[in-house]
């Protein structure tokens, strides 16, 4: 036992969650344990990234983190998905979790949600990389070597044509004026492929690209 609170951290497979891990591990006063990934079980994907849960099981490997599965069926209505968590956090309370680490940013009320949906629950939400400037989180993104793929566009705010991308200043510089540089605005979404945190990079290819529910998807397929 190390003596610092055990924590998991909230795993979208993506970059945000990557820096936030990121700079727990750099700040050395928390264990992290593990990871919580919510994944649509119909597709085998992970919710709203599309990534294959081999490639998201891949990156916990990387990271040498047991993955935490949270099963959601597609559609999901929100009574199930908190059902779901509230067992999650269960058994994290049970591992002796008592953090969860999430990389939002702004977005207040999904801060707000997280808090009362932990409320109770012994388990403190943190949130490593809330309200700084989203620009000066992207060039940190690209800086500390964490590598990414765009996985999913909405086209209504930015053009379709930009997912499959990789993460990088080419990518910022081609996103519309009042699109978020991070996509916290659900713009688009990404994968980690590489990261100063995992044991070597993960080799991908971006697949086919599909437009589904209103969506542009890149299918990332492991090499």
């Amino acid at each position: 036992m190390t003596g610092r609170p055990r924590a998991w951290v909230s795993w979208s497979s993506g970059k945000d969650s990557a820096l936030a891990l990121h700079e727990t591990i750099a700040a050395s006063d928390v264990d992290v344990c593990g990871l919580l990934t919510t994944v649509n079980f119909t597709a085998d994907r992970v919710a709203m990234h599309a990534v294959r849960r081999t490639l998201l099981m891949e990156q916990g490997a990387q990271l040498g983190l047991p993955v935490h599965v949270v099963e959601l069926p597609w559609p999901c209505g929100n009574d199930v998905y908190e059902q779901r968590m509230v067992a999650a956090l269960q058994t994290a309370s049970a591992e002796g979790i008592s953090q969860i680490v999430f990389g939002d940013l702004f977005l207040e009320d999904v801060r707000a949600y997280r808090i009362a949906a932990m409320a109770g629950s012994g388990i403190t939400p943190v949130f490593p990389l809330w309200g700084r400037e989203t620009r000066q989180l992207a060039h940190a993104v690209v800086e500390r070597g964490i590598r990414a793929v765009v996985t999913c566009v909405d086209p209504r705010q930015i053009p379709a044509e930009l997912c499959g991308r990789w993460y990088d200043e080419s990518f910022l510089q081609s996103l519309p004026a009042g699109a978020d540089p991070c996509g916290e605005n659900g713009e688009f979404h990404t994968f980690v492929a590489a990261s100063p945190d995992f044991r070597t990079s993960i080799d991908i290819s971006v697949g086919e690209i599909v437009e589904r529910d209103g969506f542009v998807f890149a299918d990332l397929v492991p090499c």
